[in-house]
């Protein structure tokens, strides 16, 4: 099949910017998805902001002042912008939703016309997304696809060498950060005094001996962090749609605490890969537990390891094709 993706992120971003810090799920999800198509034996051609150096035939990435009607495609999915699909020819249109956009937001941003002239098909990325994005916004069908960690990930060597008072958080910092600090201030850190806390970078707190900011700088050092750490902490945030953090923590073998805010809860199995806990308390004593009981500790990773590899981009991407043929 012919397959174009479409995305006007404003940053500049390609396929050689996968392992890039800089890039979100979105893009990170683009970039899998096109890559791992085209393994298959798919025509795949991408439309971005992409850089000049790479608006070439033979990486198929265009920057998207070159899309016209003109081009032909069996299948075209626009990244979030409904808008998008107006500037292509396609036998089906789908849109890949990031968000749980409300009505007014949608016609703000200038989606109806778009919406209605396109008719596509609403690709969600979790039951959570499913469950609660307007149904209105979705009259010419949804169904939800598949998200995986980049093989990356799957390819790293585990290792015992592991810090047994360390904790890490990857996400955003707008990810309710604030909530995992104070449930670690207030309840966590007076019950395990030797606890430390990596975490991502950010202006609303202070580093100190038992909070610190992670080095933001590439994929690598990303997994070194997760490698290193013992127990991985996100309460989740209603905004969280898949939360690919978490996930990057499963598949690195780290036993996870949250309290299921969001997609969250999807993202763990409660006493099998981690903890769902119900409040502040229940969160902190989940995670003193992981730190001091090794056997616990043990059994959880013991799963994890199991799971290993059980999700990866290239079953995810049939899932696409069935989703999208």
């Amino acid at each position: 099949m012919k397959i174009c993706f479409l995305d006007n992120t404003k940053f500049k971003y390609s396929y050689l910017d996968k392992h890039s810090p800089l890039l979100r799920g979105a893009e990170t999800i683009l970039i899998n998805l096109a890559e791992n198509l085209k393994m298959l034996g798919h025509e795949v051609t991408v439309f971005n902001n992409c850089p000049d150096d790479v608006d070439n035939n033979s990486s198929n990435w265009f920057n998207i002042n070159k899309v016209n009607k003109q081009m032909n495609f069996d299948i075209a999915v626009a990244n979030a912008d409904m808008r998008l699909l107006d500037t292509i020819t396609a036998k089906k249109k789908f849109i890949i939703s990031y968000s749980l956009q409300s009505i007014e937001k949608f016609l703000r941003k200038g989606q109806l016309i778009s919406y209605f002239k396109n008719k596509p098909t609403i690709l969600l990325i979790s039951k959570y997304h499913m469950k609660n994005r307007s149904k209105l916004l979705s009259l010419f069908g949804s169904k939800i696809i598949d998200i995986a960690v980049d093989d990356l990930f799957l390819n790293t060597k585990l290792t015992n060498n592991i810090d047994s008072n360390l904790a890490i958080f990857t996400s955003r910092p707008d990810r309710n950060l604030d909530i995992l600090i104070k449930i670690w201030s207030e309840n966590i850190l007076p019950n395990f005094k030797n606890g430390k806390l990596l975490t991502t970078p950010t202006e609303t707190i202070s580093q100190s001996s038992n909070i610190i900011f992670r080095k933001m700088d590439s994929q690598e050092n990303l997994i070194k962090d997760l490698l290193r750490s013992k127990v991985f902490l996100a309460p989740g945030h209603k905004a969280e749609l898949f939360c690919l953090a978490a996930e990057e923590a499963r598949e690195l073998c780290l036993p996870i605490v949250t309290l299921g805010i969001g997609s969250l809860s999807e993202r763990v199995t409660h006493e099998k890969t981690g903890f769902i806990a119900k409040n502040n308390k229940d969160f902190a004593d989940y995670t003193i537990e992981l730190f001091k009981n090794n056997k616990l500790w043990n059994s959880i990773r013991a799963n994890l390891i199991n799971l290993r590899g059980s999700s990866n981009w290239k079953s995810s991407t049939k899932v696409f094709l069935d989703s999208v043929g």
